[in-house]
């Protein structure tokens, strides 16, 4: 007998929220650990020693969180059940010299940060977030949330063949941002956000600042079936995960450690200090198992019995452009989170993981579907195969159907983001 879902519309809501209070990775991470801390996680230094006490613990480095349940009579071996997702989403982010300007137009410098679909940044009200580094060795998160930015779109008078030949943007020339009139003035961006943050002049030594669009997410459609939001590649797995692993924690005996890696950097390759081809996860898991007393035999143990879910979003199949996807392989929104398989490694999905996968999403009541690339179509990829291949553990790639990804407005079914929630969190169950 399947369990009954424990999540409802109630989590999608609360996804919008997350959603809007998390415009850069190093917002999501700081929300993320807020609810941990909620629920009884608290935050432990890399540079501390660890103890080998039971409950919920987490990390922060930049835009990635590692979290991990250690339950009552967990030894040295115990192996792990591992949700891993992304922080990052692609944007456009402001280069080391900002302040420039054409024409008695002053802008904003950027650079383009992932995949991103770069006419759905056009003509939007663009807010300015990220992280502040400053002269005293601390961070600061900023967030101007309101229209201060917008990347114009060249008038259809000036440009009559945009609608039979197509739109082409150059990233460099045609992507940068006004935020004013006159002319540009060297350190005139960080000045003004010193003085947002009511910061003493001169303050900030460094900065990671990208846009991003200040409309916020919304039901979509006459029966409000449809979720439509910035950022849900991947923060809308991001937020189920951290609900998944909070609930975990107060269902009692688990034979397994859960956890969540919540990696930055995918969007351009995972190769950083804070991305899934990075050690992080892999030294957070060995100081679990050497902190409870354990060897590098015990470690070898526990990794050999650990399941890894990777979810990221995937491709529902688009009304306007069916022919794009396999013909017999057509997820749907709100028919529950895909399962996502390339015989080619671009997935880390294979036939045992589809059991671990088929059997969560059964305990939970769950329904759920298959993607698959057209053979025609070039496949994405995830940090799924990342996180097979550096640490030798099983991983299953799964997530939510959507439509416009890498947009910086993308869609999906409305109950998708709650039934993947139980599905993750059934996992974690074991």
């Amino acid at each position: 007998m399947s369990s009954p879902a424990r999540f409802d519309r109630g989590h999608t809501d609360d996804l919008m929220t997350f959603l809007t209070a998390s415009p850069s990775p190093y917002h999501a991470v700081a929300n993320a650990a807020e609810r941990l801390e909620k629920a009884g996680f608290r935050q432990l230094s890399e540079s501390d020693a660890w103890d080998s006490g039971t409950g919920g613990r987490f990390v922060l480095r930049g835009g990635a969180l590692i979290a991990w349940y250690v339950p009552e009579g967990a030894s040295a071996h115990t192996p792990f059940r591992i949700i891993g997702a992304h922080t990052d989403s692609p944007n456009l982010r402001v280069k080391p010299l900002p302040d420039t300007g054409s024409q008695g137009w002053r802008q904003v410098a950027v650079e383009i940060y992932g995949g991103t679909l770069l006419n759905t940044w056009l003509d939007r009200d663009l807010g300015l977030a990220g992280r502040l580094s400053l002269r005293d060795g601390t961070d600061r998160l900023v967030n101007v949330d309101r229209p201060l930015l917008r990347v114009p779109q060249l008038a259809v008078h000036l440009d009559r063949s945009v609608n039979s030949d197509g739109l082409k943007l150059d990233k460099q020339r045609h992507m940068q941002p006004i935020w004013g009139l006159g002319d540009a003035r060297e350190g005139d961006l960080i000045a003004f956000l010193e003085e947002e943050e009511g910061l003493p002049q001169g303050s900030v030594a460094g900065w990671d600042l990208m846009v991003h669009s200040i409309e916020p997410p919304a039901y979509l459609g006459r029966d409000r079936e449809l979720l439509a939001g910035p950022r849900m590649d991947n923060l809308l797995s991001v937020h189920a995960g951290v609900a998944a692993l909070a609930a975990v924690s107060t269902s009692g005996k688990l034979d397994h450690i859960p956890v969540l890696a919540a990696f930055d950097h995918e969007e351009n390759g995972s190769q950083s200090d804070t991305g899934a081809d990075g050690p992080l996860l892999g030294n957070v898991l060995e100081r679990s198992v050497f902190s409870r007393g354990g060897s590098y035999e015990d470690k070898a143990r526990a990794f050999a019995g650990t399941i890894c879910l990777s979810s990221d979003t995937g491709h529902a199949v688009h009304p306007n452009y069916a022919e794009r996807h396999d013909p017999s392989h057509h997820p749907r929104a709100n028919g529950g989170p895909i399962l996502k398989v390339n015989v080619n490694q671009r997935y880390a999905t294979d036939g045992s993981g589809r059991a671990v996968f088929a059997a969560a999403c059964e305990r939970a009541g769950v329904p759920w579907q298959t993607f698959v690339s057209n053979n025609s179509m070039p496949c994405g990829t995830t940090i799924g195969p990342i996180t097979a291949a550096r640490h030798g553990i099983q991983t299953v790639d799964i997530g939510v159907a959507i439509l416009s990804m890498h947009s910086a407005r993308e869609l999906c079914g409305s109950d998708d983001p709650f039934l993947l929630a139980n599905a993750l969190l059934a996992f974690l169950e074991g």
